[in-house]
């Protein structure tokens, strides 16, 4: 089944629905080398850091209220999935936090 493919300024995604680890091997060809980014909604990023496939998290916080939403990180501990806080900055539109895996001892 081909993946559905759009263009975006410059940047192509590729759609896979056939599961987390099938995108990331996709991705990671395309990437031949390079890093890799995971985008989609809550439940998309979720099963990611539940399978523990993630290395760095650049979290971004808007203070703007939308609603009920969904929670990224509800039954998540970052520190147990071995995560810890590296950069933060914030500015009146936003709020910025960068947490990366660490090193395995």
């Amino acid at each position: 089944m081909p993946a559905l493919r759009c263009k975006w300024r410059g940047t192509t995604f590729h759609f896979v629905t056939e599961g987390i680890y099938t995108a990331l091997e996709r991705a990671r060809e395309a990437a031949k080398g390079r890093d890799v980014r995971v985008g989609g909604g809550v439940a998309t990023i979720r099963q990611y850091l539940e399978a523990r496939l993630v290395d760095r998290i650049h979290l971004v916080v808007s203070p703007v209220v939308l609603g009920s939403g969904e929670n990224l990180l509800a039954g998540l501990n970052l520190r147990e999935l071995g995560f810890e806080r590296i950069e933060h900055a914030s500015t009146p539109a936003a709020l910025h936090v960068v947490f990366e895996k660490r090193a395995q001892r």
